[in-house]
């Protein structure tokens, strides 16, 4: 498998988002996955293309790649603003995070 391949939960092609709203600029997302995740001049962190470039629009996603699903799941469950969202891409349901079921 290449690192451009999607992660997926049954098959399934998952996508990260950041609510920079609630982002505390901790850091930790980019100690775990710094190939996802960046922090910006403002101080909070945001979601990286595939081609390595920040998404600073608002609710901005990007796949994650299959080799770093552990570490995107583990900077949500670590985040302490909460503001890590990782979603199925084919219903936008929330599998990892604060909204997931």
């Amino acid at each position: 498998m290449t690192v451009q391949q999607e992660a997926g939960v049954g098959g399934e092609a998952l996508e990260v988002w950041i609510d920079q709203d609630l982002c505390t600029g901790d850091g930790i997302c980019v100690q775990y996955a710094p190939e996802v995740f960046e922090l910006d001049i403002d101080g909070l962190a945001y979601v990286k293309s595939a081609e390595d470039e920040l998404l600073q629009e608002v609710g901005a996603t990007t796949p994650v790649p299959l080799p770093l699903l552990r570490d995107v799941v583990d900077s949500a469950k670590e985040c302490p603003g909460d503001c890590i969202h990782v979603r199925r891409v084919s219903d936008k349901v929330e599998v990892y995070g604060p909204d997931a079921e």
